[in-house]
């Protein structure tokens, strides 16, 4: 009975030939075929169904009609789960009211997620991690408790209790059924995402995008060479070859260290802890391509339909990163746990900011951390990762505010620092989520025991012996700080 459960989460069995001459499973062909559709389609929908050739009414519907098709190849009708939670969350912000539906769309979006997963790992396959149903439940949950705040924010709080980005993020009037359907399941980022502003997508689907951003953060347009429609051809086909480069890397070189191993019996005992740290960071640097792959190619889709257009540089190239989820040279040379940090899964990132952390009144990092782990799933590893990512990032937090000021005295200083934090930052992240990938408990723990949980304590030790001040605080002297150099700067003027 369990079998028949799967079988049917994958979808279309329509495929499943070629699943058996590549030697793949069925649901992850289902998925990089519909992905590679829905990059042909995304030329076709900027090419013939242009904001200037057509209304946005046919756009939203399009956009919506094919979302839904690539959900039902891929999954079958377990998609349904996808149009219930829109469909009862919406109903949520009709009947409850802009005070607060955002807290009553967060607490059943994120149950009904929750649901779905415990009975996806512990009903039916526990360890079944590759193409299934609650990965893009888990971006149109985003989705939803994006919306339901940033209608909050701009239909019952004041002007002057939102911040900048609030501000710009700010919905004023309550979407329509077909706008909030097509924001969650368009076939652009039904699949695999990524999440981006509800004003952001409107704007695009009726052929304006970054112009709201121009006029909500400068009061007017900045020329005519900012209203322009610049193509995506190139920007796309760069992805495409991260694409190819990432796949490739992963194929290759994922078999030949294999994370299990650092819990091996054998490989623990006859191991030199020097190799068993080299391995550790090898084993986990070889799992980051397929995500590279992955979100590279979703970005790409969502630039070949002309979505994801961020302004220009300073030399005037137009920019293709509004809706980015990674930046892959950032990340591999991360010297902070924070520039990791903010250069993963970018666009989840800045859902828990808007969410969580910044509307968060008492210890914000924990909660977001707990957020994070509730919205991953339901294996017992990711809370072990968010836990321990919590020790680290108040270790590095500490780290970074006592211990930098002191190497920035000169380039070679600074370059010894930036070599020095960058390795711990490598080994810091891949000790953290080891239980990521290994989803257990026992394995995890067992992984921990066999580095005497010395990351924990080193980390403990650290934020407790170099201890930063609470962000109220640090938020309370910024504003004086700025409020003190604006008055001397208008006494200045006054003496002038």
């Amino acid at each position: 009975m369990a079998t028949d459960a799967i079988s049917a989460c994958t979808g279309s069995s329509l495929l499943q030939p070629i699943s058996e001459i590549i030697n793949l499973p069925l649901d992850q062909v289902n998925f990089v075929v519909c992905q590679l559709c829905a990059l042909l389609t995304a030329f076709w929908f900027r090419l013939y169904l242009h904001p200037s050739k057509t209304s946005p009414f046919v756009r939203h519907v399009v956009a919506t009609l094919l979302g839904l098709y690539f959900a039902l190849f891929c999954f079958g009708w377990y998609a349904l789960h996808f149009l219930v939670q829109s469909g009862i969350t919406y109903g949520i912000m009709i009947l409850a009211g802009v005070e607060h539906m955002h807290k009553y769309c967060l607490v059943f979006a994120l149950a009904y997620l929750s649901f779905c997963q415990i009975t996806r790992v512990y009903v039916f396959d526990y360890g079944m991690y590759s193409a299934d149903f609650t990965g893009p439940m888990m971006v149109i949950t985003q989705k939803i408790t994006s919306v339901a705040f940033e209608i909050h924010d701009g239909m019952a709080r004041k002007e002057d209790q939102l911040t900048q980005s609030q501000k710009l993020l700010a919905i004023r009037r309550m979407p329509s059924l077909l706008e909030y359907f097509s924001y969650n399941c368009n076939f652009m980022g039904m699949l695999a995402g990524p999440t981006c502003s509800y004003n952001d997508y409107i704007a695009f689907i009726e052929g304006k995008p970054f112009r709201h951003r121009e006029q909500e953060t400068n009061g007017k347009l900045q020329g005519k060479t900012r209203l322009n429609d610049p193509s995506p051809n190139t920007e796309v086909l760069r992805k495409l070859a991260t694409c190819f480069i990432s796949l490739s890397v992963f194929l290759s070189v994922c078999k030949v260290f294999p994370v299990e191993r650092n819990v091996d019996d054998d490989f623990i005992a006859t191991t030199p802890f020097y190799a068993q740290v080299v391995y550790l960071y090898l084993s986990m640097l070889t799992t980051r391509p397929k995500y590279y792959f992955v979100w590279t190619l979703a970005d790409a889709i969502n630039n070949a339909a002309g979505f994801g257009f961020n302004g220009y540089d300073s030399d005037g190239l137009p920019r293709w990163d509004l809706i980015s989820n990674l930046r892959i040279m950032n990340i591999e040379l991360a010297t902070s746990f924070k520039v990791f940090l903010d250069n993963w899964n970018i666009q989840t990132a800045h859902w828990l900011k808007r969410v969580c952390y910044e509307r968060c009144p008492y210890n914000p990092t924990a909660a977001t951390f707990l957020l994070s782990a509730m919205w991953h799933g339901a294996y017992p590893g990711y809370y072990l990762t968010f836990l321990t990512g919590i020790v680290v990032t108040l270790a590095a937090r500490a780290v970074r505010h006592n211990v930098r000021p002191y190497f920035l005295g000169s380039p070679t200083h600074k370059f010894v620092y930036d070599v020095i934090t960058w390795a711990s930052t490598q080994i810091a992240i891949c000790y953290t989520v080891v239980p990521f990938v290994l989803l257990s408990v026992g394995p995890s723990l067992k992984f921990y025991r066999s580095w005497y949980f010395s990351g924990h304590i080193g980390c403990v030790l650290l934020a407790i012996a170099l201890p930063v001040k609470p962000r109220h605080l640090r938020l309370k002297e910024q504003q004086s700080l700025s409020s003190s150099s604006d008055s001397t700067d208008s006494q200045k003027q006054k003496a002038t």
